[in-house]
C-alpha cells in the first residue's frame, strides 16, 4: 500500500470515529423501567430513579458507538414503600452490598431507526450477556431519543426469592421485562 493510500485509509477510519459524539442523559425525560408478573395474574411495573450513562452516538448513521450505564439499586420505585424496601433487601438486590447494577454495550447492529444491542448486564456482581431491541431512534438538533427493550431471567442474577401461592403459582415470575426510554443531549 503506497503512502497516499495509507493516509486516505487513516482519514476515512478516523473520520468515522469523529462522527460519534458523547451525550449526557436527560433524567427528567428518561425512564429506566421494568415489569414482572405478580401471582401469574398481572404485571407490576417499577423504575429506578437514579442512573447515569456514558453514551456515544453517531447521528449521521444512527449508530451507537458506546453505552455504559450504571443504575443505583436503592433507587427502585414500584410505588409501594414496603415492596421497595423488600426489593432492596438481600432477598433481591442486596442494595447495601451491591449498590449498583450496570450494562455495558459490546456490539450494535443498526436497522434504520431500530437495531439490536448486545451487552453485558451485571446485577449482584453476576454478569450475563443480554440482547436489547433498540427502537424509535430520533435525532433532533443536539438531542437523541431511543427505547431499549429486553427480557432477563431474574434467577440468572441470584434474585431468587419467591413465595409459593396456595393455588399452585408463584408470587413473582422469573421473567423480567426491561423497558428503557432515553433522551440525551450532545455534550
Amino acid at each position: 500500500m503506497n503512502l497516499l493510500s495509507k493516509i486516505a485509509s487513516a482519514m476515512i477510519l478516523s473520520g468515522g470515529l469523529l462522527m460519534a459524539a458523547p451525550y449526557t442523559v436527560d433524567n427528567a425525560h428518561s425512564n429506566v423501567g421494568f415489569s414482572v408478573k405478580h401471582m401469574m395474574i398481572t404485571n407490576v411495573h417499577g423504575k429506578f430513579t437514579s442512573y447515569d450513562a456514558d453514551l456515544e452516538f453517531d447521528n449521521a448513521n444512527k449508530t451507537f458507538k458506546k453505552l455504559v450505564a450504571n443504575v443505583e439499586t436503592k433507587s427502585i420505585d414500584t410505588g409501594i414503600s414496603d415492596r421497595d424496601n423488600h426489593l432492596r433487601s438481600d432477598d433481591f438486590f442486596a442494595s447495601e452490598k451491591f449498590p449498583k447494577m450496570s450494562f455495558t454495550m459490546t456490539s450494535y447492529k443498526a436497522d434504520g431507526d431500530d437495531g439490536k444491542m448486545e451487552g453485558t448486564l451485571t446485577i449482584r456482581g453476576i454478569s450475563k450477556p443480554v440482547t436489547l431491541k433498540v427502537e424509535d431512534i430520533s435525532v433532533l438538533g443536539d438531542k437523541v431519543g431511543f427505547s431499549l427493550e429486553g427480557k432477563i431471567n431474574r434467577q440468572d442474577f441470584d434474585l431468587k426469592w419467591n413465595k409459593a401461592i396456595e393455588l399452585g403459582g408463584v408470587a413473582v415470575a422469573n421473567e423480567v421485562k426491561i423497558k428503557v426510554d432515553i433522551e440525551a443531549k450532545k455534550k
